[in-house]
Order: structure tokens, then sequence, then C-alpha cells
């Protein structure tokens, strides 16, 4: 039987949402000059490069571009990000990874195979880096940065490990531990699993759409929950002992939720990503929020120029 005209026409793409709430007009803290710090915005598609910033007592000390795209003309966008002891800058940028000195000198790259991503890269001391490559299948690879050579390849699980449509949604940020394990983020199987040195998982624990997971020193494991908006705490029995959800907060409603960072004071900062709303409601986003342990605001950043980072801050001290 002939399709009907309308069984054939083409599917209106879905609309993107609105900004849940306006920004409000009184921020908790001091603005850029609450703490020192490094950052990254991620995915701005409306400029043709990306850009870390540094910021020291609330203004830029410096700051460091990539084009969006690669030299193959695959978008680039910064997706994890260190400031090493010896001052270099070590970043994922999901075509590959990199080191850059203060003085934006170039001292290591690296370069995704075909069909990979790399959007996690962990410092070990200043020698090695850590990175996650998702692909089919996907890689934990261990390089030495001075000799080039591959001190560890392993693959690891994914929910689809034969789909390449599948790749870019494997990971966002995988970690060693101080203990030695590996301590993966999935986020595509929507958990959180630790393995030991030799890739035997250990723990794990439901996480849906799990974006990055931080050991934290007390033992438990600070997840992010990506567009499912929450901030979880969890102990090693699996059990929640703290938790923030998207609209916890009123006036600042949680969109996608990325890096988590848990501060010395208890605090925790959470990276608020608004990149999936439309475009014309992305600078009502707030981008970072510091939370107490009973869920008072003490920072929130709203920026969206001078400087500019885009609709995702990557937060990391400095």
């Amino acid at each position: 039987m002939a399709q009907s005209t309308a069984d054939t026409a083409a599917k209106p793409k879905p609309q993107r949402p609105a900004a849940r709430a306006p920004v409000p007009a009184v921020l908790p803290g001091k603005g850029l000059a609450q703490h020192d710090f490094l950052f990254a915005g991620e995915w701005d598609t409306r400029k043709d490069s990306q850009t870390v910033f540094i910021i020291r007592k609330g203004r830029i000390a410096w700051s460091y571009a990539i084009p969006i795209k690669d030299h193959n003309n695959t978008l680039s966008e910064f997706s994890d990000i260190h400031m090493l002891s010896n001052g270099n800058v070590l970043y994922a940028c999901k075509t590959g990874a990199a080191e850059v000195s203060p003085a934006k000198k170039l001292l290591w790259s690296y370069e995704c195979p075909t069909g990979s991503e790399c959007h996690s890269a962990q410092p070990i001391g200043t020698d090695k880096v850590f990175l996650c490559l998702n692909g089919t299948p996907a890689k934990a690879v261990l390089i030495n940065k001075k000799t080039g050579s591959v001190e560890m390849e392993h693959e690891i699980p994914t929910a689809r490990p034969d789909d390449p449509k599948s790749v870019h949604g494997q990971f966002r940020h995988i970690r060693t531990t101080q203990a030695g394990t590996y301590l993966l983020a999935h986020l595509n199987m929507g958990k959180v699993i630790e393995y030991d040195k030799n890739w035997k998982p250990i723990w794990s624990v439901d996480a849906p759409s799990a974006w990055a997971a931080v050991r934290l020193k007390n033992g438990n494991t600070l997840i992010s929950g990506n567009q499912n908006g929450y901030v979880r705490e969890v102990n090693p029995k699996g059990e929640t002992v703290w938790e923030l959800n998207k609209d916890d907060l009123p006036g600042f409603p949680l969109y996608t939720v990325h890096e988590v960072t848990r501060l010395a004071n208890g605090n925790t900062v959470i990276c608020n990503w608004g990149g999936f709303l439309r475009k014309e409601d992305w600078d009502k986003v707030v981008q970072i929020i510091e939370v107490t342990p009973d869920k008072k605001i003490a920072w929130a950043v709203h920026q969206w120029k001078d400087p500019r980072p885009g609709p995702f801050f990557l937060y990391t001290a400095a």
C-alpha cells in the first residue's frame, strides 16, 4: 500500500526547551573574585574558537584558545582540564589531548584515532597522563608523555560496544584513585564502577547518566547526573548520604550537571551547563553554583561576557 504524504513527510525537529527561571538580580558571593580557578567553556558553537581561562583575584590571569574545529574539520571542545604542579595546563578536547606551558607553548599532544573521542585526561604526576578513548571499543590508556610509550591499555565496557553512534555518550571523566584503583562514570550504562589494578570490578552503584565520579577524602563518592540534573554523594555501601536535585535551589535551576568539586570547607561547586536550551536562553543560565552541606548557596557566577566562556564551566582550583 502506498504511503500517504503525511506518512512520508519529514518530521519537524523537536524544539529546544527554554530556561526555567530568569537570572536572579543578586547573586551570592563575590563573583569571579570568590576563588582563584581555572575554567573552560564547552561547545560554544557561536564562536570559531574555544577558550580556557585562569582567574586570579577576580581577573583573567591567563587564557588559551583552540579552534572549534581541528585540522580534520572535526568539532573540538574542552572536556577536561588540569593545572599541573609545574604550572602547565593539561586538557582533553574531544579530538585529542594536549599540554601547554604558561607561555602557551605546546609541549605534548595526542590525536585521537579515527572513530574515537577523548573527553578525559588525568595527569599522573607531571610525566604521565591517564586518558579515556571513547570508541568501538572504548579504552583506558596510560601514556608516558616524555617517552611517548603506552604503559597501559585496557578495553572498558560500554552499553553498546559495537555501535559507532554511541561513542560520544560513553564517558566524560574517568579517574585513578589514591588507592590505585580506577573509578569510572559509565555515562551510557548509568553506573559508576570501581575497578582494581587488574581491572576487576570491586564496587558499583547505579547512577543515571553519570557524568563524573569523584572519590572524596571521607571515602564517599560524589557523582554528577548530566541531563538528570542531580549531584549525589554515596557511601561505600552505595547509600545516598547527600543529594541535590534540579529544582532544590529556588531561582537557581540545575540544567545539565557536569563537573562537581568538593571544597575543603565542605561546600560543593557545581558546573551547570545549559547548552541544550534554545540559544537565546543560554545566557539565562547561572553557570557556577557553590552550595553548603545544608543546601544554601554560598556563591554563584553568571558570566557571559568579559570573559565569555560559553554555556559550560569546567571548574578546577588554580
